[in-house]
């Protein structure tokens, strides 16, 4: 198995949820502070949390603490990097095309 699997996994787990992809776009216009996402999202801290810890688990995002507050903002690196994967996957591939084996058959029943 491609070892790059569970690192893409991470990463397109980031955009499969209505909050994560609500936080994401919150952060495109800057950092924010957890208070501030929470007051914006009206969901409640846990739901934050979990939903941040999955962001930061797929390099998206990243986190400054300052004072007791946290400050999350879009990593430069990540949505490179995210660009680059959706390249990665959603590409084409010229060499390596899997032949399906209902072909042999339909081939063999012509003869």
């Amino acid at each position: 198995m491609d070892q790059s699997y569970p690192q893409r996994a991470r990463l397109y787990k980031a955009f499969c949820d209505e909050n994560r992809l609500q936080i994401i776009d919150l952060l495109t216009t800057g950092e924010h502070c957890a208070c501030d996402l929470l007051d914006q999202l009206q969901i409640s801290q846990s739901t934050l949390s979990h939903h941040m810890h999955i962001l930061l688990e797929s390099g998206i995002v990243e986190a400054r603490r300052s004072g007791k507050w946290i400050h999350y903002g879009l990593s430069d690196s990540g949505r490179i990097k995210a660009v680059e994967e959706l390249n990665v996957i959603l590409t084409k591939k010229e060499n390596g095309a899997i032949l399906c084996a209902c072909e042999d058959i339909h081939e063999t029943n012509r003869d």
